[in-house]
């Protein structure tokens, strides 16, 4: 038998930086339209160059050595990253609604979607206790070794195709690594991605880790884009912005 689900109501729509959802600067705001009806489902506040330097700043601060996240245990990492898979899969249904009426595609599609992106957030869950370098034999009397740090401030920016699994498949090696993220997702769906945020911190991840900024390619991405604190881009679009990036 067809289940009937029904349209979610919209929890989020400002920009999430260092673990707070924050109007931007300019309390500018763009729609998000469902594309199954053409009707705005709502406004969301749409980050502007200092929005951008705002959530760099708060993923780099979280990034200092000392920090809380720089002194967290890999396996503590790990920890966090198991709780987030638990509260995707808790709200798994609102999640898979949030992307259909933002994206259009059937309701039981977006659920495959974020069931997947669960048990790819418990791979690096797991993974993240196992990065490891290695111990190389030299002549002497002499230990030589290698050993792989995190990079650093990651900026992630999304496509509207699959909003929410491309997101997680994208923060969760970053995350594992130990290194800290600001993700863009596509204006045309960015609910997901805010929800998301909110469940990073029910998860209990520290203030700063994890970021979304909303807006369009050629402001807020550019401005993410070409800013010399994030230290790897992770992106996913078109091949004409990919050459522009």
């Amino acid at each position: 038998m067809t289940k009937l689900y029904h349209l979610p109501e919209v929890k989020y729509t400002q920009l999430f930086i260092n673990n707070e959802f924050v109007d931007s600067k300019s309390r500018k705001t763009f729609p998000t339209v469902n594309p199954s009806t053409e009707e705005v489902i709502c406004h969301v506040q749409e980050a502007d160059e200092n929005d951008v330097n705002r959530a760099v700043e708060a993923a780099k601060v979280a990034f200092k050595i000392g920090s809380k996240w720089r002194t967290m245990d890999a396996s503590e990492r790990g920890v966090l990253l198991y709780k987030l898979a638990n509260l995707i899969e808790k709200n798994a249904e609102y999640i898979a609604c949030l992307d259909a009426m933002d994206n259009g595609k059937a309701v039981e599609s977006a659920l495959g979607d974020v069931f997947f992106a669960a048990q790819i957030t418990r791979y690096y869950a797991g993974y993240a206790d196992k990065i490891h370098g290695k111990q190389l034999p030299v002549d002497g009397n002499m230990v030589t070794f290698t050993r792989r740090e995190p990079l650093g401030v990651v900026a992630c920016i999304t496509p509207w195709n699959y909003p929410f699994a491309l997101s997680i498949i994208k923060i969760t090696p970053c995350l594992c690594a130990g290194c800290t993220v600001v993700l863009k997702p596509a204006e045309q769906t960015p609910l997901s991605a805010l929800y998301l945020a909110a469940l990073f911190k029910e998860a209990g991840f520290p203030p700063g880790v994890f970021n979304v900024i909303c807006g369009y390619g050629e402001t807020t991405g550019e401005a993410l884009t070409h800013h010399p604190d994030v230290r790897a881009i992770s992106f996913t679009g078109s091949t004409e912005i990919g050459q522009v990036i």
